[in-house]
């Protein structure tokens, strides 16, 4: 990227960057804008009739593709069988061994023949000895020959269990392949090999009481009980898996999921030609939008911000349905059959009306409609119905939102419009009153309120971001306790009241030729700010005092003048107001002449033209770039000079604004705002109008005359 460009992007704003008719940007919002409803269609959930743990079906399910599932009841049985191999483990007990290796150092320190069998070893070397065995013994445990059988195939640690020989009641004579493994531990103990046959000759000649050792043989069964595979059970397409009336076990639901998930699977989601047919499909959808903007609404394809905005919305109600779907889909329980309607459409309804017109979002809610019909695990026929109405119904209610509060009274009314539509689902089903239909009551209404916080908490975040003036904000501008109103009240009286006639003029034209009259009101009742630094300069503000302007040059009054669009401009912005208003102020004289005191000036100059440069007299401009801005300058201009008017009738009214138009006009003022001529007409004859209105025209009663003039 060069490095003039990259600098030039930088010393502009978001706003105006994306307002750049950038064929590269929009190509993007439409890539980006392909893909996610790629995704969307791609990626579909598959919807089956879930039941309730133990309740009673209410229809028969068949199989719908072959599939496995995991057949816990049949796992719980082959465990079962798998834990009777199991038997008791056994191990010495613990009391016993304590008083018998107790015994034993009694018979050291009383008998002394011991020192003839064992001569290599001392006293204590004895005691370490047996102390050794006593730990052996300690660990020992043993069991029967079909589960020593088992624990050698699972492949566990038996180094310290030995089977048991057949005995009867709780001791046995422990078995001598045990003893011969103490006596080789012991030896690699490096215990003299006659001490350590002695004592160990001296424990094998006892018989041991055993107990059961719980803690082993739990920790051994649930070792056995994990190893049993889970059985796989085969379900062929069109068997039946539930009964009409059958209580419904986990076998079933298990069932239910695998099938399911085997019919997922069947889509051959990475598959290539089936992405490539999602990516065709999505395709299709935005080749229509284009194809509609395209014919009905070129402004949308020519701006990058509308466009970002557009879509933008659209992606927001995709990624709320997707995400609304999975938290059904994926929830334990069956809420999937309690929210059978689930509201998506009039979130975007709402937004795109209040954001970007009715019109559009008519459209956006047709094609929505239908492509999350289509889209979603829903019963596809009811779910565009009810969605494809009531987003209807929220563009209609929404086309007059002017506070943020309102959006609430939208829902409601766009909830109780959906309530005949539910009746008559439930009459079809041969009910008057079910219980499904109450679920549908509470589950539509838990939609529309999360509908209402979602617009109310992205409304201003969108109109932030795309820098959108809806009607909600500029009810916010026309507050009177803002603060520049307040000043403009209290510091400028005279334009205050000017500006507010002129927006009541300006708003009634624009209303005329189906332009934005709420923004002509309010934008006009700033558009003089700039009128705060010196508002005894202006007439409106002398109240009939002296006029400073007599001791001034004309051109030190024209500058004067002039300055209060620049002043306005930076006052504007010091107080963070919309792009919009900026402009409104920038452009509502245009490129015009002060004319008065370039009159003045010529005439000092002794009636010679070309000694006056012209350039001193003029507006910076830019002239006039919308219709709004466009009818703003015409309600001012005509505005001001009516104040003038020594008879004001509706013949004065229309000699006067269709002069003053015809004069900027000719300057070419309107050149830039496609402002038709047909329209011009419309908005002078509503100027008229309400200036007749606003001045209070009455008939002219005839002069009063004594009864001797009366005959």
């Amino acid at each position: 990227m060069p490095e003039g460009f990259r600098e030039k992007i930088s010393k502009k704003k978001w706003t105006e960057y994306l307002q750049k008719q950038n064929l590269g940007h929009r190509l993007l919002i439409g890539l980006i804008v392909w893909l996610c409803l790629g995704i969307f269609v791609h990626f579909r959930e598959v919807r089956l009739e879930m039941f309730e743990l133990g309740s009673a079906a209410k229809s028969y399910v068949v199989a719908q593709v072959d599939f496995e599932f995991p057949d816990q009841d049949s796992t719980v049985i082959l465990r079962q069988e798998a834990l009777k191999d199991i038997g008791t483990i056994f191990e010495i007990d613990e009391k016993e061994i304590k008083e018998r290796r107790f015994n034993f150092g009694n018979y050291l320190v009383h008998q002394h023949n011991w020192r003839d069998k064992a001569s290599e070893s001392t006293f204590d070397e004895m005691n370490k000895a047996a102390d050794k065995v006593e730990d052996l013994l300690f660990l020992v445990r043993f069991t029967d020959p079909r589960t020593f059988k088992k624990m050698q195939e699972l492949k566990l640690d038996i180094e310290d269990y030995y089977v048991l020989p057949p005995h009867k009641g709780q001791s046995a004579i422990l078995p001598t392949n045990f003893w011969n493994d103490i006596t080789e531990k012991m030896m690699k103990g490096k215990f003299p090999g006659s001490s350590v046959h002695f004592i160990v000759n001296y424990f094998q000649k006892f018989q041991w009481s055993l107990d059961s050792d719980v803690h082993s043989q739990k920790k051994l069964r649930d070792i056995v009980g994990e190893s049993v595979p889970e059985k796989i059970s085969k379900i062929r397409s069109g068997s039946r898996i539930v009964d009409q009336g059958e209580k419904v076990s986990n076998k079933h639901i298990a069932m239910l999921q695998a099938m399911k998930a085997a019919l997922a699977e069947s889509r051959n989601l990475w598959e290539p030609l089936t992405i490539i047919g999602s990516l065709l499909f999505a395709f299709l959808i935005v080749l229509l939008g284009w194809y509609y903007f395209r014919f009905n609404h070129k402004e949308i394809l020519k701006s990058v911000n509308k466009l970002s905005l557009f879509a933008t919305i659209v992606i927001l109600t995709l990624i709320f349905a997707k995400m609304t779907e999975f938290l059904m889909l994926r929830n334990t329980s069956n809420i999937v059959e309690v929210v059978r309607y689930p509201l998506f459409v009039p979130f975007a309804a709402i937004l795109l009306t209040v954001l970007m017109g009715s019109q559009i979002a008519l459209f956006s809610t047709c094609f929505l409609s239908v492509l999350l019909g289509v889209s979603l695990a829903v019963d596809h026929s009811k779910f565009l119905v009810i969605n494809l109405v009531l987003g209807v119904v929220a563009i209609i209610f929404s086309r007059g939102l002017r506070k943020r509060k309102e959006v609430f009274g939208v829902c409601a009314k766009v909830w109780l419009s959906g309530i005949p539509i539910l009746f008559s689902y439930n009459f079809l089903s041969n009910a008057v009153w079910s219980y499904a239909l109450i679920s549908d009551f509470v589950s539509t209404f838990c939609f529309m309120i999360i509908t209402s916080i979602l617009v109310i908490g992205f409304l201003p975040i969108l109109e932030s971001i795309y820098h959108v003036m809806t009607d909600i904000t500029l009810m916010e501008y026309m507050d009177p306790n803002n603060e520049l109103l307040r000043r403009l009240s209290l510091e400028a009286p005279g334009t205050y009241q000017h500006s507010l006639v002129v927006g009541t003029v300006a708003e009634a034209a624009a209303q005329a030729i189906g332009a934005n009259g709420l923004f002509c009101r309010v934008s006009t009742q700033y558009h003089d700010i700039g009128k705060l630094f010196n508002p005894h300069y202006f007439t409106e503000n002398q109240m009939g005092g002296f006029n400073i302007h007599q001791l001034l040059t004309p051109i030190e009054s024209s500058q004067v003048i002039i300055a209060h669009v620049t002043e306005g401009e930076a006052l504007a912005k010091k107080y963070g107001l919309p792009q919009s208003f900026v402009d409104i102020i920038r452009e509502h004289h245009g490129t015009t002449l002060v004319y008065y005191f370039y009159c003045k000036q010529v005439e000092q100059m002794g009636g010679d033209v070309d000694a006056v440069h012209e350039e001193q007299f003029r507006y910076p401009g830019p002239k006039p770039r919308s219709k709004e801005s466009a009818i703003i300058m015409i309600a001012d201009t005509i505005e001001a000079a009516s104040r003038s008017l020594e008879e004001v009738t509706e013949e004065t009214l229309t000699e006067m604004v269709d002069r003053l138009v015809s004069d900027k006009t000719e300057e070419g003022q309107f050149d830039d705002c496609q402002l038709t001529f047909e329209e011009l007409g419309q908005v002078k004859r509503a100027i008229v109008k309400t200036l007749a209105v606003t001045r209070h025209l009455r008939i002219k009663y005839p002069e009063r005359k004594n009864k001797e003039a009366l005959t």
